[in-house]
């Protein structure tokens, strides 16, 4: 072959390694992504086993706010997250922050595998707890602004919505990890007394390997190229001034987040303990139904993200925050009055068409609209304050609602989150024809 035409070749051959080094990014940051979220999850998915280790009480709806107490505190922290491996990510670039942000989850799923009980040390043990949800949440902060500016930047413009999309398949995939770990300790491995015991230890020790192995693949990510065209650029201004100058941008995040957050959290962490507690489900039936659910709500992720990519990202987002204001409280209801496992599954299944319309493209939306410099602490910090106030309470006023005898009352506070969402889908532009994304690699 003469010397012009293996240049033709080696031309023709540069943009498919170009599109396999990205699809292998891509890949190895969800994985990350997953890992990370089963340890957090994990914590959601076992609370009915450890509850009494830690929170020893004759009322089960008692312990049960004692745990998601702290499931909320560890998301009250989740804002330092942000604004810490926020200013990381833009300053010392997207791979390093998320380094940290799995390393940080591995140390706080080891403390709470290794943790004493109640009986064994008394106050220490609820304390050894809260400070795991605290790292935890710190953690987990950092992680959503790095994956959701790491995959948007690496993804192209044609198919953003559909990169983007698999930061919530890892995202529930995650959960669902978490709960068919549950699976295989109540049905193959222990009983019943032997999980409530010490088994409850087991996922998080697994949890922790995993980070661990998150922490290799990551090692070997490429940075991004929109960090690398801005790495030079001067930051003279700490990341909450830099956030005040995008004000329209940072109101957007919350409105949208504060709606699919609390949707999200309802028929995800809150729902197992509603089939269990107000459905009347058992322990098993509550674990399949919530693992099935979870499997369904995954597979619609990248489809509705494809479909974003064609028409656009706002009436995917009109249409989540329209028919949950106009569903949620039928739907939850229609669940509370479920007869048997199956109905209950159709009826979440239903939920999670519509909430899908938030969940598979919210971070490629937030990430499209700040520019690189500011974009990880953009999207991480006010994602989490909205999260942290309407996602991580939404267990504990649920149960709230249910201990007062009104529980039909969180239906109705849920929905009137969501409508407040919905004024700001109406009124926002579409993020795929104005992103900064774009805009940056157009210049």
């Amino acid at each position: 072959m003469n010397a012009p035409a293996r240049g033709a070749a080696a031309s023709a051959a540069a943009p498919e390694r170009i599109e396999a080094r990205r699809l292998r990014a891509i890949l190895i940051g969800s994985a990350g992504n997953l890992v990370e979220w089963y340890d957090f999850y994990t914590y959601a998915a076992f609370s009915l086993y450890f509850a009494n280790s830690f929170f020893p009480a004759q009322d089960a709806t008692a312990q049960m706010m004692s745990t998601a107490g702290i499931f909320a505190l560890g998301f009250f922290i989740r804002p330092l997250g942000g604004l810490l491996f926020g200013r990381i990510a833009d300053r010392s670039g997207r791979k390093n922050a998320l380094m940290g942000s799995v390393l940080l989850m591995c140390l706080g799923s080891l403390i709470i595998a290794c943790a004493p009980t109640y009986a064994v040390a008394g106050a220490w043990a609820p304390a050894l707890l809260l400070l795991a949800r605290l790292l935890q949440g710190l953690s987990l902060g950092g992680e959503y602004g790095s994956s959701a500016t790491y995959l948007s930047e690496m993804a192209t413009s044609k198919h953003r919505g559909f990169y983007a999309s698999f930061q919530y398949v890892t995202l529930i995939g995650g959960q669902l990890t978490a709960l068919l770990v549950l699976l295989v300790l109540q049905h193959l491995l222990l009983t019943d007394a032997q999980l409530r015991d010490w088994g409850w230890r087991i996922p998080f020790l697994i949890g922790a390997g995993l980070a661990v192995l998150a922490l290799r693949m990551r090692k070997d990510l490429h940075e991004t190229a929109s960090f690398e065209a801005n790495r030079s650029k001067a930051k003279p201004l700490s990341g909450l001034r830099q956030l005040a100058q995008h004000p329209r941008e940072v109101l957007l995040v919350i409105g949208l987040t504060m709606g699919g957050t609390l949707a999200f959290y309802v028929y995800t962490t809150y729902m197992q303990k509603f089939l269990r507690l107000s459905v009347g489900l058992t322990d098993s039936q509550t674990t399949a139904v919530s693992a099935a659910s979870l499997v369904f709500a995954m597979l619609l992720q990248p489809i509705y993200g494809a479909l974003s990519d064609r028409v656009g990202r706002r009436p995917l987002l009109v249409g989540f925050a329209l028919l949950g204001t106009i569903f949620t409280v039928p739907l939850l209801s229609a669940i509370r009055h479920a007869q048997g496992p199956w109905e209950a599954f159709g009826l979440i299944a239903c939920a999670w068409l519509i909430v899908s319309g938030y969940t598979s493209i919210n971070a490629v939306v937030k990430a499209e609209l700040f520019p690189a410099a500011i974009r990880a602490t953009g999207v991480g910090v006010p994602y989490a304050l909205a999260v942290s106030v309407f996602g991580g309470t939404a267990e504990y006023v649920a149960l709230w609602f249910k201990q007062a005898g009104l529980e039909s009352g969180f239906y109705w506070y849920a929905t009137a989150v969501i409508a407040c969402t919905l004024i700001v889908c109406w009124c926002m532009r579409d993020t795929r024809s104005t992103s900064r994304i774009d805009a940056e690699k157009g210049a």
